[in-house]
């Protein structure tokens, strides 16, 4: 599928900017345009006066509080601030991301980066809010090739590369992190039917997948096997031409509101050796789901127990042979961990971004906190460390890519370092905002809520540092 150009283009971005720098160029005297309400939504212009509301107007505390342009024009008016805030244009230096990249690369960044701009940063925090899966954005990115990214041309995938793949779901995360995450799930879904299926499943479930028209969910992890992934126990027993499973997974991105199950089960002995993997659709007789999971972030997108009861699945859903799970749900996560380690770094460079611009229009002690020197080193040192993940995480999505040998442990290297660092990021950018951070009027605190949990999932990063330390110690 070939990537398409964003609709809109430069006149409406530079209507977004001139409707936005007004505010920011003079904080607490500017107002953003009223924009047209969402549908069934309250409008999205505000006052962004810093002096008290007039009688009846509303909260004379709430009109006074110190909000900078950014911050405020990212709930009340979203679209014009992330453009503003997202675009390719005013970014420094030192942390542009298109640094290095080819000119095809930096074309497909620059269509990603319009796309949260315009399609996810506007909505990011009504789907936290709301709980909302937003399947509608997502066909939509799948129209610009999305949906399959790393995937092959023949079944729908736009057939780019693992650093390719890197920059488009960095860029995301600038709009929605959460969002972004279920989607890097579920290409490694599609990338491993892709890789490991036959030609009649390929051509089955990959072109749906890939056009988003269907969603995948991956189901490795048990309620009593998480980082010892090898003792699942979901069990298939092979009955003629098909298999009956039992079990359950949990923790499962999407479960109970996707279509194709990608399940790791136990089809032989105890250890890896005995795993294989099947492909499962919802409707399938045996297959249910859990209750709907609260979570701190990654509300965008549902997480669900999902069960199996004497389901009965055809052994033409098996992908490669029985046995081969194991390497199928390993070889899948080397992916998925440059993918949300990638996620993480969209995240830490809209934080950075967002502290960037609150320490310039903040005022205490009758200055700028630019001014505080001990700011400017923190500020300084977050710059630093995104750039240093952001290195780290394109030299495994190479290493990938080619097929090299150290490939597995630069992905555990670089999601290690890239999710704590990020993380790390995203929080002093909350420290930054003081008190205003912790309100979930401003986007940095649902950064924060957002990646936490990256240091958990494709293999916790304590995990991560064994693997690590395995290979330097077998070396």
């Amino acid at each position: 599928m070939r990537m398409l150009a964003v609709p809109g283009g430069e006149e409406e971005e530079e209507e977004a900017r001139s409707e936005a720098v007004p505010a920011m160029q003079r904080p607490g005297q500017g107002r953003l345009p009223s924009l047209p309400p969402r549908p069934g939504g309250r409008r999205r212009g505000q006052d962004y006066s810093s002096q008290p509301a007039p009688a009846g107007a509303g909260s004379s505390r709430e009109a006074e509080r110190p909000r900078t342009a950014m911050a405020m024009a990212w709930r009340a008016a979203p679209r014009a601030a992330a453009r503003l805030l997202l675009g390719r244009r005013g970014i420094a230096s030192c942390i542009d991301p298109s640094t290095g990249l080819t000119e095809d690369q930096k074309e497909f960044q620059k269509v990603a980066l319009d796309f949260a701009a315009k399609e996810m940063a506007p909505y990011m925090a009504e789907w936290d809010e709301k709980e909302i899966f937003p399947v509608e954005t997502m066909r939509k990115a799948a129209q610009l090739g999305f949906g399959g990214i790393y995937v092959k041309p023949d079944v729908g995938g736009s057939g780019l590369s693992r650093l390719d793949t890197s920059i488009i779901f960095e860029a995301l995360s600038t709009g929605c992190t959460s969002t972004t995450a279920y989607m890097s799930i579920h290409n490694m879904c599609v990338w491993m039917i892709d890789t490991f299926g036959n030609e009649e499943q390929r051509r089955r479930f990959c072109p749906s997948l890939c056009s988003m028209e269907k969603f995948a969910s991956y189901c490795l992890t048990e309620p009593g096997s998480g980082s010892d992934a090898a003792s699942l126990l979901t069990s298939a027993q092979r009955k003629g031409d098909t298999y009956v499973l039992n079990g359950s997974k949990a923790f499962i991105s999407g479960g109970g509101d996707t279509d194709v199950y990608v399940v790791m089960c136990r089809t032989g002995g105890p250890g890896p050796k005995g795993i294989s993997c099947l492909v499962l659709e919802k409707g399938m007789p045996g297959l249910s789901f859990g209750k709907k999971e609260k979570k701190v972030g990654w509300n965008s997108q549902p997480t669900r127990a999902v069960i199996f009861e004497d389901c009965v699945v055809p052994v033409g859903n098996r992908l490669g042979a029985e046995g081969q799970g194991f390497n199928i749900a390993m070889q899948g996560l080397n992916g998925g961990r440059i993918n949300i380690a990638s996620c993480s770094l969209g995240a830490a460079h809209a934080s950075v971004l967002l502290a960037q611009e609150h320490l310039t229009v903040r005022k205490q002690f009758g200055e700028p906190l630019a001014n505080n020197q001990y700011l400017q080193f923190r500020l300084a040192e977050m710059a630093t460390r995104l750039v240093a993940a952001r290195l780290m995480v394109r030299n495994a999505a190479r290493a990938l890519q080619e097929g090299r040998e150290d490939a597995a442990v630069l992905c555990s290297m670089a999601k290690l370092f890239a999710t704590d660092e990020c993380f790390g990021i995203c929080n002093q950018a909350l420290q930054m905002h003081g008190g205003y951070g912790y309100l979930k009027d401003y986007a940095v605190q649902q950064f924060v809520r957002d990646i936490r949990v990256h240091q958990i999932l494709e293999g916790t990063n304590e995990v991560m540092r064994m693997i690590v330390a395995r290979n330097l110690l077998q070396g």
